[in-house]
């Protein structure tokens, strides 16, 4: 009777062992679960968090590369010679061109890691930036053409040259003629000519094709009356063959040919367009697509991912 008992305790602790032993064991798994789980809730989190300073990371970077493209444009609007010009256009498009691939990286972290309201952001962005290249497409085509400061290089150059030997030459002529009829023609040609010239520069500076015109048509009359008294000292009989009046005949003609040029320069009027460009479509373009870059940094930083703590607001005292 008393084996049996025994046998009956002995059985009892074994079975109380094992019990135990199961239930340290299913503790060691849960706890070895939990474990595994927080890791992997950890590590999901940082993968997360990553994600989110890349993609802040690239909008940040649009937007610094936005505004090195606008300073480059408007450098390249206001540079004032061919070769500054087309340096600065080259940084715009160098500025321009990581943006584009910025957004590009973007898109795809979007598509697969962003939200709706991201991506329709970055749809808006696009829609905007499409906008922006088209513009400076045009503004900087323009820009490196110089074709105002090339008229003003001739006006203030060559044609001024060209009008001094002219009145220089009528001025000699006067003085060795000394006679009235020679002093009012040579005097009434001089005087046309110096009008036609200060016609010019405001010529060029004009954006109106009708205010260009109605200069165009003074320059005339004050052309018509420099060959009129020209015409008329070559018809007196003592400047035949006058050496001074050639001379003088000969500038007046280099300063028409340099004229038309400028005509031409300033009809294209590149420096004008792409300043009124720069300074109103551009700047409007611009302010939109930085606004909606403005609204999608926002939006990145005002997701939230689980497991991280965003800092809770101290207590009142």
């Amino acid at each position: 009777m008393v084996e049996h008992d025994d046998d009956r305790t002995a059985i009892a602790e074994t079975v109380v062992r094992d019990s135990v032993w199961m239930a340290v064991g299913v503790i060691v798994l849960l706890v070895f679960t939990l474990a595994v789980l927080h890791f992997q809730s950890v590590q999901n989190s940082t993968e997360q968090l990553a994600l989110k300073a890349r993609r802040t990371e690239l909008v940040d970077r649009m937007r610094v590369a936005l505004a090195s493209a606008a300073e480059a444009e408007k450098s390249t609007v206001l540079a004032v010679t061919d070769e500054d010009s087309q340096m600065f256009a080259d940084q715009a498009r160098a500025s321009t061109g990581t943006v584009y691939q910025a957004r590009q990286n973007l898109g795809d972290l979007l598509n697969t890691d962003g939200t709706a309201n991201e991506r329709e952001l970055l749809g808006q962005f696009s829609q905007a930036f499409a906008e922006l290249q088209r513009i400076d497409d045009e503004v900087l085509s323009l820009a490196v053409k110089n074709t105002n400061l090339k008229g003003y290089t001739l006006v203030y150059g060559p044609a001024t040259d060209a009008l001094k030997t002219m009145h220089d030459s009528l001025t000699h002529l006067v003085a060795t003629t000394a006679d009235a009829r020679v002093t009012r023609l040579a005097l009434g040609a001089d005087v046309a000519a110096l009008r036609v010239q200060t016609m010019l520069p405001p010529h060029i500076a004009e954006a109106r094709d009708e205010k260009m015109d109605e200069m165009e048509g003074s320059m005339r009359g004050e052309e018509d009356e420099v060959h009129k008294d020209l015409d008329a000292l070559r018809a007196l009989r003592e400047l035949d063959a006058n050496a001074d009046l050639q001379t003088a005949a000969a500038a007046w003609q280099r300063f028409r040919e340099i004229k038309a040029q400028v005509i031409a320069l300033s009809r294209e009027n590149t420096n004008v367009r792409s300043l009124t460009m720069s300074l109103d479509r551009k700047r409007s373009a611009m302010l939109a697509a930085q606004q909606v870059l403005a609204s999608l940094r926002q939006a990145i930083d005002d997701e939230r991912i689980a497991g991280v703590d965003y800092g809770r607001p101290a207590r009142p005292r």
